[in-house]
């Protein structure tokens, strides 16, 4: 990739400061796949420059020139969503079947929904009171995104800045950096003026708290870990930084018996394994009313058993690897955990898969008979292994869903309309899919508790990029703003 050896800082290709580079590796091959540099200090300070000068004219532009430059934006993605789909596919083993129906689709998807939110949305607005109120650009934004959803987390980030006349200074994965340098080409061939955006490669620990704790910068939007976005807003704090985080999650399904049984496990096992389990938002505890648990078990193992690995380079509706070897080791010690803490193996377990014996692959693994305070039932895995706890009453049900640290989503399976309105209405989570349903471009992503602050997507996507200003006595002037 001709890019990938620099950094994009105020509309140019550049040499990064740092010397430091880390190879890419192929998750399916352990192969070295490329070299991406690990900016410094140096090459955030620069690029934070360029953003600031940037803001100054950027952030006065018109809706309607935003709204142009995301449309440049739309039809070059269209044209490169497969190249976007291929990078994925090679850097973080998404299959690539996945990765351009799903992974490179929510470029596209979550671009119209901006361009629909950025028309409706209202820059200035008179009050009941007579005053005015003014939505205007933040300012300068330090992005931080995850590996395991390179693209969609990156346009989640990007675009509000962009709709809302906003600059940033985007910081990748490291692990991840070839589909970032393809979206920093797409932003570049779009047309938008030197330093509105600017892609610096790097660690976070580096790269991501020197933006945390530059002084002209002043917001930042992290996606990862909670340890890591606990990181970013100490680091913010000095400077009293916006922060908004999406961050990890243990998300629970609450299976009743009343919901048709073979639909809805089937769909869950397979919700469970979406992107080899490495989804902030997977529901990995499947908390089944005990009337149905046999026929749940069951059902869980033949849906498992179905499910299979295989190489993200070939077509099909299969699972790939981990997306590196350090997560690889840490699902197979808390497979292991469970297996000391007195679970019981449904499906799966330690090692990998038959026929797989180089690369990160796990098998899809299940544990039932899970008490809510085993290991693998409060720590986020990041893997394909779901657990089972049964329960008796829905009142038990909402207390073993809610009792987590996280709140990032919440699933339910029931066929009774009162109990999936009441049952809703109290789990403590920033989304709850009910019988399957997904969500949709355009509404808000985001979590209660330590599963982060702020939403994602949509018009309350761009809020968070806004300031508000209010004007009082333009009466007086006899003007509107």
């Amino acid at each position: 990739m001709e890019n990938l050896d620099k950094f994009y800082v105020n509309g140019n290709w550049v040499t990064p400061l740092s010397a430091e580079t880390m190879p890419v590796i192929n998750p399916a091959t352990e192969q070295q796949i490329a070299e991406v540099p690990l900016g410094n200090g140096a090459d955030v300070d620069r690029a934070v420059a360029a953003a600031n000068a940037a803001f100054e004219d950027f952030s006065q532009t018109s809706k309607a020139e935003r709204l142009s430059y995301l449309k440049k934006v739309k039809v070059i993605t269209e044209r490169r969503i497969n190249e976007l789909a291929k990078a994925m596919s090679m850097e973080m083993g998404a299959p690539i079947t996945f990765a351009l129906d799903v992974q490179a689709d929510t470029a596209i998807g979550h671009l119209q929904s901006f361009i629909d939110a950025l028309q409706q949305f209202d820059e200035c607005e008179e009050l009941g009171n007579g005053d005015w109120l003014l939505r205007e650009p933040i300012g300068v934004c330090g992005l931080i995104t995850p590996w395991n959803w390179p693209v969609n987390q990156l346009v989640l980030k990007v675009l509000p800045v962009l709709a809302t006349g906003c600059t940033c200074v985007l910081k990748p994965s490291e692990h991840t950096p070839l589909s970032a340098v393809l979206y920093a080409e797409i932003l570049h061939e779009a047309g938008y003026p030197p330093g509105v955006f600017n892609l610096v490669q790097g660690t976070g620990p580096v790269v991501g708290s020197a933006l945390s704790m530059h002084p002209d910068i002043q917001m930042m939007s992290f996606t990862g870990s909670t340890r890591a976005g606990a990181a970013v807003t100490r680091d913010s704090a000095e400077t009293v930084k916006r922060v908004t985080l999406e961050l990890g999650g243990k998300s629970p399904n609450l299976v009743f018996a009343d919901c048709h049984l073979a639909q809805c496990i089937s769909a869950s096992v397979a919700e469970c394994f979406v992107n080899t389990g490495q989804s902030c938002d997977a529901p990995t505890r499947l908390l089944v009313e005990r009337g149905c648990y046999e026929e749940v078990l069951s059902l869980v193992s033949a849906a498992v058993k179905q499910t299979t690995v295989g190489d993200p380079a070939m077509e099909g509706d299969h699972l790939g690897p981990l997306f590196d070897e350090i997560q690889f080791k840490r699902v197979q010690a808390l497979i292991q955990a469970g297996i000391d803490e007195g679970a019981k193996l449904l499906v799966g377990g330690l090692g990998r898969p038959e026929g797989c014996e180089s690369g990160w692959f796990v098998m899809p693994t299940v544990f039932t008979d899970v008490t809510n305070d085993m290991r693998i039932a409060r720590e986020e895995i990041f893997g394909p292994v779901l657990v089972i706890i049964p329960f008796d009453t829905e009142e038990e049900a909402i207390a073993i869903a809610n009792d987590t640290p996280y709140g990032l989503a919440a699933y339910v399976q029931t066929n009774d309309v009162d109990r999936a309105r009441r049952v809703a209405r109290r789990l403590r989570a920033g989304a709850v899919h009910l019988n399957g349903g997904a969500v949709e471009y355009g509404s808000p992503f985001g979590g209660y508790k330590q599963s982060g602050n702020g939403r994602e997507g949509g018009a309350l996507g761009l809020e968070d990029y806004v300031e508000i200003k209010t004007l009082h006595g333009l009466a007086s002037l006899n003007m509107t703003p």
